[in-house]
């Protein structure tokens, strides 16, 4: 460790941004696939109980609907697993909080349950690396329920609704792949071409990291994906290929592009360019292509005993009492529960949407957390302007506030990968509208509500972000940093063994960069803590990528397809 790593961080070192964080930025190339598994998967029990007469139960069969909005980056056997535990998740959140309403009326202990729930949901969501949504719609469902009229008796044909709307959003997310079953591990590769040309064109700190940050993606993406497939060795050589251009450049990055294109699309999967007299001993035996990659040894790995039991230890470690989530999950019980009693101190009869606010702005670290508090601040006063301007509409029929739901569903999602802030434009008049499924509220007394809750959740929430500190992110860089030491000296030893072992010794230091980079931006965005090692940072990166180039030099043209 350098000196400097040492000497405190003076609190608030930084000035705040305003304008940056409500930038636009451009769609995901994957938005209308939540956009559209949300409408469908909502749609057949929306339209079940408008044919009985019974839209007053939206709120349960939603809660099992809006879990189609999960998993859609993952290949589809990781996504039936991720998108069933989601659901089981939601559930038991559901059935905690309408056991607890119906044995309580007592707001200050339903804020206090919404507050735990919120905590335990984010921290096992940043856990398990769930992705986007996070835990907020698990939380905005809860928080919502705790504050529903209910009866014991009740709760499980509820829970019912809730589990058959959670098959259905399953069937939908993970239905596409009897059409096209790599469609996840395409897109992931494609990403990785797409970076590597960037980094080809643009070489640099950034692009470097980014690039390596979508090669390990990819990679991680084909390990989970299922049995090898020929399409999945065409993808696994295309990774190899992008991995090695970080290392030497090729001359035309528009090849790799090219390349990212039509992996994208529906046709054959491209093949590398093999180098002269070379393509028979690279991809004519298909004994020699595990040897080559050695991603079938990582595969048998992760799917024997050993290697269940060693993910397991990794949950329950970032679980720990030592884990750097243990902050953020304070955060936001602390947040979430004064957002909470702050609304009810001032007369708001159901304050979760207070709640969820201030669960909703929990990001990586305190810079974040604000980029967060500001977006949603500004997304739910438009939204709520929005629903003031559509109510009337809703109103004419039970139809009309079905395909109005729908509609703020799709564009929801069609929206928020662009700012987050656009999304909430969206997201605020969709929640409003479900209340009007259980009958008509004064348009007035909604509108004031959610603009109270929307900014005292922002006010509390991000008062706990900056009261409550996180100095266990300067511990996770160190480690960060020792890990990568390991992996770069382990690649080393490596670099005279089998190409497979070689291999995996790559993905490792890899993966190891990826969570140093990680790390340092977590911590360098978080308030009262030593300052960084920057230097040493910067240096650990700097001597993992020249080791990485080093090792694509030493695999020669055995492995590497030169332009």
């Amino acid at each position: 460790m350098s000196d400097t790593s040492t000497r405190a961080r003076r609190p608030f070192a930084r000035v705040l941004p305003l304008a940056a964080p409500l930038r636009l930025g451009r769609p995901s190339d994957t938005w209308f696939k939540p956009a559209l598994s949300v409408v469908v998967a909502s749609a057949v029990p929306h339209l079940a109980l408008l044919a009985t007469g019974r839209l007053d139960l939206v709120m349960y069969t939603m809660a099992g609907s809006l879990c189609a909005l999960y998993g859609h980056a993952l290949p589809y056997a990781r996504r039936a697993r991720t998108v069933a535990g989601v659901v089981l998740s939601m559930s038991a959140g559901l059935a905690t909080a309408l056991v607890t309403a119906s044995l309580t009326h007592s707001t200050a202990v339903l804020v206090a349950v919404g507050a735990l729930l919120a905590a335990a949901q984010k921290v096992l969501c940043d856990a398990t690396r769930i992705g986007p949504p996070g835990h907020v719609i698990l939380t905005f469902v809860s928080s919502a329920a705790l504050f529903a009229p209910q009866r014991l008796g009740q709760v499980p044909a509820h829970l019912a609704l809730t589990l058959a709307a959670g098959a259905v959003a399953w069937l939908v997310c993970v239905g596409p792949a009897l059409i096209r079953r790599e469609g996840p591990e395409r897109r992931a590769v494609a990403r990785a071409l797409e970076a590597a040309a960037d980094c080809a064109a643009d070489p640099g700190p950034r692009t470097r990291n980014g690039a390596a940050a979508a090669v390990h993606a990819a990679w991680q993406c084909l390990l989970v994906s299922g049995r090898p497939t020929p399409v999945r060795r065409s993808l696994e050589r295309l990774v190899a290929h992008a991995e090695e251009t970080l290392a030497v450049p090729p001359p035309d990055p528009d090849r790799l592009r090219a390349r990212a294109a039509l992996v994208r699309a529906r046709g054959p999967v491209p093949e590398p360019p093999p180098g002269p007299g070379t393509a028979d001993a690279l991809y004519g035996s298909e004994a020699e292509r595990p040897a080559l990659y050695g991603i079938d040894a990582e595969r048998a790995a992760l799917r024997a005993s050993g290697g269940r039991r060693a993910a397991r230890r990794t949950l329950v470690r970032s679980l720990g009492p030592g884990s750097h989530l243990l902050p953020v999950a304070a955060r936001t019980l602390i947040g979430c529960a004064l957002a909470g009693y702050l609304c009810a101190a001032l007369g708001v009869g159901r304050p979760y949407w207070a709640i969820v606010t201030a669960a909703s702005l929990y990001q990586a670290n305190v810079t974040l957390t604000w980029n967060r508090a500001l977006q949603r601040t500004l997304g739910n006063l438009l939204g709520v302007l929005v629903f003031a301007a559509v109510l009337p509409l809703s109103r004419t029929g039970p139809l009309a506030l079905v395909l109005c739901c729908l509609f703020f569903s799709f564009a929801a999602e069609a929206l928020i990968t662009r700012n987050y802030w656009l999304g909430s434009v969206a997201v605020t008049p969709m929640a409003l509208l479900v209340l009007e499924f259980g009958g008509s509220h004064p348009a007035g007394e909604l509108i004031g509500d959610r603009v109270l809750d929307t900014v005292l959740g922002a006010l509390a929430g991000f008062l706990a972000a900056t009261l409550v500190t996180n100095r266990r992110a300067a511990g996770r860089v160190e480690r960060a940093l020792e890990a990568t030491a390991r992996a770069r000296t382990e690649a080393e030893t490596a670099y005279a063994a089998p190409s497979a072992e070689l291999d995996r010794a790559r993905r490792a230091l890899t993966a190891s960069l990826v969570e140093l980079r990680e790390a340092g931006d977590t911590a360098a965005g978080e308030w009262w803590q030593r300052a960084l090692p920057e230097q040493e940072l910067l240096a650990a990166e700097q001597a993992g990528h020249r080791t990485l180039a080093a090792t694509a030099q030493r695999l020669g043209p055995a492995a590497r397809a030169p332009e």
